[in-house]
């Protein structure tokens, strides 16, 4: 049986990400990986990887800016959040796990289970 692809936007050195990687291997996922801090996404890959879901879902509420800004109680523009993400990738809650349209956000095993076991919609 051929293994699923699997996109995984992750910064190495988050445990939540190492976590979630090894996971993911152990499911058989086949992860085309890609390093956040090495090759950050444009405003234009954020933009299409957010489509039409809430934007507030990937900030990260666990980064220093976010607290420093207070973001959870004043959110920012969709795209002023897209700009600042861009520019701060740890703004971005971690790790991206991406298959076709599908993605899961942070470390979700049922979430993982579900995306490598169904099909893509």
């Amino acid at each position: 049986m051929a293994k699923i692809k699997i996109q995984f936007l992750e910064k190495p050195s988050c445990t939540t990400c190492r976590k979630a990687k090894s996971f993911l291997l152990e499911l058989g996922a086949d992860l085309e990986r890609r390093d956040l801090d090495k090759d950050s996404l444009s405003e234009a890959e954020l933009d299409r990887l957010i489509g039409a879901r809430d934007y507030k879902q990937f900030l990260n509420p666990r980064n220093e800016l976010f607290r420093a800004k207070n973001l959870g109680e004043k959110p920012p523009s969709r795209a002023e959040a897209i700009k600042l993400m861009s520019h701060t990738p740890n703004l971005i809650k971690r790790p991206v796990v991406i298959r076709g349209e599908q993605i899961v956000l942070g470390f979700d095993e049922a979430a993982y289970r579900k995306l490598l076991s169904g099909s893509v919609s």
